[in-house]
């Protein structure tokens, strides 16, 4: 099964054209905070609609209020994408999971409280397979540009008591979106040094992991 994994996009999806593969993931921040347009996520779905994949997911980020509010009010919100939140979805024998939910950034979207936070993680299924999340886990690739560990402990924790084959999201950085599609095909050999599998990172928590950063928008795995 040939996986692809986007993140951060920030409203730029359009420039990566169309993709092709089994499944592909978007781990969140689709959209620019500042632009809260229900037609942002119709542009959106009208953009899954075109890609070449058997299963698209999709979960929300800390700037995806428009994703958010249209999940209150419209279940699903995404006609050509399956939305995870907190939920579970299996294709070809492989197990995902979804879950946007981000600690810190109160004012932004998918904020949830630490005890929250514990709470949602703890509903994580142990026979996942690939879990998704916005946020990365203390210590696996969350180091930001100042040398700060930005991801979640209480997530790192949930992922240690049953490793799932392969986490991925978004991957901590304060760069911003570029052309995407300028930045595809250095960044994707980057990526899948990455994600390699069976590689190891976060003192063994996952069997392969990928968190994307706005330039490195884009990795492809084959599980």
């Amino acid at each position: 099964m040939r996986i692809v994994v986007v993140s951060d996009t920030h409203g730029k999806h359009e420039e990566l054209g169309v993709l092709s593969g089994d499944v592909l993931i978007h781990c969140g921040d689709v959209f620019n905070a500042f632009r809260r347009s229900p037609a942002e996520v119709a542009q959106l779905d009208t953009w899954f609609g075109r890609q070449r994949f058997s299963r698209i997911l999709c979960i929300g980020g800390n700037h995806d209020f428009a994703l958010q509010e249209l999940a209150i009010r419209s279940d699903p919100p995404l006609r050509n994408a399956e939305y995870l939140q907190d939920r579970a979805f299996e294709y070809g024998s492989v197990r995902f999971y979804g879950s946007p939910w981000t600690p810190e950034l109160s004012d932004w979207a998918y904020y949830l409280p630490s005890d929250e936070l514990e709470s949602r993680w703890a509903s994580i299924p142990k026979e996942t397979d690939v879990l998704v999340t916005h946020t990365p886990p203390f210590d696996i690739l969350d180091r930001n540009s100042s040398g700060k560990l930005c991801g979640c402990p209480s997530l790192r924790k949930r992922i240690e008591q049953f490793r799932p084959r392969r986490a991925c999201g978004r991957r901590s950085s304060s760069d911003r979106p570029r052309c995407l599609r300028r930045e595809l095909i250095g960044s994707l050999e980057q990526a899948l040094v990455s994600a390699r599998p069976g590689a190891v990172y976060g003192r063994g928590a996952v069997t392969g992991a990928v968190w994307c950063t706005p330039v490195q928008a884009l990795a492809s795995q084959e599980l």
